[in-house]
């Protein structure tokens, strides 16, 4: 069995470290995990790294090495540079109004004492939602043929129609996503919420400060750490996730101006059959995703005070 053993730390204190007797214990307990991380992430990564460097014969019977020519082609092509902005300003968007949405329901859910099981539990539905379910139920209410929602904004004398409209059909897909993410949020927050020492808020109360202060000054700092995660997780969750809700939806339309890098990845690929172009795209967009979260853990989180 695994023993603590007492080690001295940076402080000059011990530091208790867990120390197994066997030494292949340790790597067999990791193995499962490995396996899984090789099998799912780095072998996948490792094919589309391959497959971006290859081209293959109108009717793909054979393929030649080609080396960056296919990541010269994506970088040239307009129509990737646009997918590219689409992208940015969805992600943004999307991480955006989920996080402050989630972060304001569970403050309301936080101070409701009656009912509050039943509250919370709604608000964790939408998370069991499939993402393409998701994107048709906004689809249905906001069909500019059918949808209810769609006739109370013509009778408000709003010309509703993403299916023509760039930017409307770009704030129908921000909706859907950012409501199928608010429900994950919400979850982590009120349990940071619940964290919180109330002996801190109430001696804020006491000393006058109102409800805005102590939330600012804080609450909302010692949420810091539960922010940054879900931030990453948001990020990656816009650039990834929301293929099944985009493709519901708008596919990518009208003019290409719901069309985000993942979406072209399965558009180049899978419709068009451009494999080679199809795989640089998906290592681009991996290295995009590394970067960010990089940046995010290199920079963002020097500002996160963990207690």
């Amino acid at each position: 069995m695994a023993r603590l053993a007492a080690f001295p730390g940076e402080t000059g204190y011990p530091v208790n470290r867990v120390v197994f007797p066997n030494r292949v214990l340790p790597y067999f307990l990791l193995a499962p995990q490995i396996a899984i991380t090789l099998v799912f992430f780095f072998w996948p990564a490792s094919q589309a790294i391959r497959q971006s460097m290859l081209r293959e014969d109108p009717f793909g019977l054979s393929s030649r090495f080609v080396w960056f020519d296919n990541f010269r082609s994506v970088l040239a092509d307009p129509g990737y540079l646009n997918s590219l902005e689409v992208t940015a300003v969805f992600s943004i968007a999307t991480a955006t109004l989920a996080l402050v949405a989630g972060l304001l329901l569970a403050v309301m859910a936080d101070r409701v004492v009656r009912g509050r099981g039943l509250y919370r539990t709604l608000l964790i539905w939408p998370y069991a939602v499939a993402p393409a379910i998701a994107g048709m139920l906004w689809l249905f209410l906001f069909n500019p043929a059918m949808g209810t929602l769609a006739y109370l904004l013509r009778d408000l004398g709003v010309r509703w129609d993403p299916l023509l409209d760039g930017t409307q059909a770009m704030i129908l897909v921000v909706a859907a996503a950012a409501w199928k993410q608010v429900s994950y949020n919400f979850l982590f927050f009120l349990a940071g919420l619940q964290a919180i020492p109330r002996s801190l808020v109430e001696a804020a109360a006491i000393d006058g400060a109102g409800p805005g202060r102590r939330f600012w000054t804080i609450v909302f700092p010692l949420l810091a750490p539960t922010t940054f995660f879900l931030l990453v997780v948001n990020t990656v969750y816009a650039f990834f996730d929301t293929f099944g809700i985009i493709h519901a939806v708008t596919g990518g339309g009208p003019a290409r101006a719901t069309e985000t890098l993942v979406y072209k990845v399965y558009n180049d690929g899978f419709v068009n059959l451009r494999m080679g172009v199809s795989a640089a795209q998906s290592v681009i967009l991996m290295a995009i995703v590394i970067a960010l979260t990089v940046v995010q853990f290199r920079y963002i989180e020097r500002r996160v005070h963990y207690a």
